[in-house]
């Protein structure tokens, strides 16, 4: 064993997961994972844990594992995480808490992200859930959202003893781990759903189908009871770029591209939910929601593109997932951007018209922003464009609360200590509040506003 290397982590071949949506990676097994373990330092000022955003114990569940106590190692996590088999599978690790491991200076990181997820399944896989044991506290805080920020936020105030409700819009829980991450990354029924169930078992309870500014108002949630009321309903609401013949049949967006494969299955041939069957498709975007898009487009049998008017240095997708996206024969377009998307009489998509880019002066972000390359156009022939560009919160619970005010992007604005709003006993936490982000920042989001939650309801 090469201390400075990490333990390799199984996956399946690339030219057959293209073909399939089972999960890509097969984690650790217990014999790789104390060796994995084994590398870390366990520093007494452990750097790794200022770079996980709900501060987890990172040196003490590892410690466990070396012992090969994982059941002690999975009570360690709970403490701090409600979805340690998510962030284990989705997390970008590597510019968070691996980034900040002693043992990169001179090797490899600890591949903590993947001994998380080996811990959490080995708990799903051995009947061990988290337990709560305080006493109740008589006073109900409802949860708008069961994504990452809503589960994390019920999940802490349950452990503190309150009675939480969370209201969630679709007909299944989950949020952005069950409509916008594919299967093939997050295996929904195996994990997303065991995770659910565990937070249920602290006593949250789970209203779907239950529309907050339709169904219910924030001000009616009041009325019924509810002493205080989280806001984690993230950021559903697509962008596009406004170019000529983005109307055309054929053009989706990310969201809903991924909505129907991954929670209406309509990747499925046993389900009643068929999308556009696609053979050759133009993904507009390079974070991870485009690579997600584009590796499910593959998997569905298309040629897919990735088109993306800045560099491969740019990609503000991980590092991984561009990697496994490459492995599987996605193509990417780099220095390109599309400025006309082109459809025959019947309005259904033919092409889409390109320009090619430079890299000039950096942006705002620090980014050197793309130039236009005079006289670069081309034309790329392709039935199905899917713009991966972003999202913003839907308007509809700021625009039916009293009081609740938000900035101009329509993200509500929120004390990031506290997620405390302008309204009095309403709090906010991840893509609601910043637009969208990541998994494991809109759980810290929640993670703090349950605090802040706490803080408020007991000086009542």
């Amino acid at each position: 064993m090469d201390p400075l290397k990490r333990v390799p982590v199984r996956e399946q071949e690339p030219e057959v997961r293209a073909h399939n949506f089972e999960e890509v990676c097969y984690g650790y097994n217990m014999e790789e994972a104390v060796e994995e373990a084994q590398r870390c330092l366990g520093c007494k000022n452990p750097k790794c844990r200022t770079g996980c955003p709900v501060s987890i114990d990172i040196p003490g569940f590892i410690e466990n594992v070396k012992k090969g106590n994982i059941e002690e190692a999975y009570k360690v996590i709970s403490l701090y995480s409600a979805l340690p088999a998510v962030c284990g599978r989705v997390c970008p690790q590597e510019s968070q808490c691996e980034k900040y491991c002693i043992r990169g200076i001179k090797g490899e990181a600890v591949s903590i992200g993947k001994l998380e997820r080996f811990v959490a399944d080995w708990a799903r896989e051995n009947g061990i859930k988290p337990t709560v044991d305080v006493p109740k506290k008589n006073k109900k805080v409802a949860v708008i959202g069961s994504g990452p920020s809503g589960l994390t936020c019920a999940g802490d105030l349950a452990k503190m003893g309150y009675d939480v409700t969370i209201f969630e819009a679709l007909h299944e829980a989950g949020g952005v781990l069950v409509y916008g991450i594919p299967e093939f990354r997050l295996p929904k029924e195996k994990v997303v759903a065991a995770e659910i169930e565990n937070v249920k078992a602290l006593g949250v309870k789970i209203e779907t189908n239950v529309i907050i500014g339709k169904s219910i108002t924030i001000d009616q949630l009041f009325d019924d009871g509810f002493e205080a009321v989280f806001i984690g309903s993230g950021a559903g609401l697509p962008r596009f770029m406004g170019i000529k013949g983005e109307t055309a049949n054929g053009v989706f967006s990310a969201n809903e591209y991924l909505t129907r494969s991954n929670l209406m299955k309509a990747f499925d041939e046993d389900y009643d939910t068929p999308i556009v069957s696609a053979k050759k498709v133009a993904v507009v975007g390079g974070g991870n929601v485009a690579m997600d898009a584009a590796r499910t487009a593959l998997r569905s049998g298309a040629e897919v593109h990735i088109v993306y008017r800045r560099s491969e240095e740019e990609l503000p997708a991980r590092a991984e997932e561009v990697h496994h996206a490459k492995q599987e024969g996605i193509i990417f377009d780099l220095l390109t951007n599309p400025v006309e998307i082109l459809s025959d009489e019947n309005d259904n998509v033919t092409g889409i018209k390109c320009v090619r880019m430079e890299l000039g002066e950096p942006d705002a972000s620090g980014r050197r922003s793309p130039v236009v390359i005079e006289g670069s156009e081309f034309v790329i022939e392709l039935d199905t464009v899917i713009m991966a560009l972003g999202t913003s919160p839907n308007p509809l619970i700021s625009s039916t609360t009293k009081g609740l005010e938000i900035n101009r992007r329509k993200c509500i604005v929120a004390n990031e200590e506290s997620g405390q709003t302008s309204r009095e006993g309403v709090f906010a936490g991840g893509d609601a509040v910043t637009g969208a982000a990541t998994v494991i920042l809109a759980m810290g989001a929640g993670k703090a506003a349950a605090k802040g939650i706490d803080n408020y309801l007991s000086e009542k």
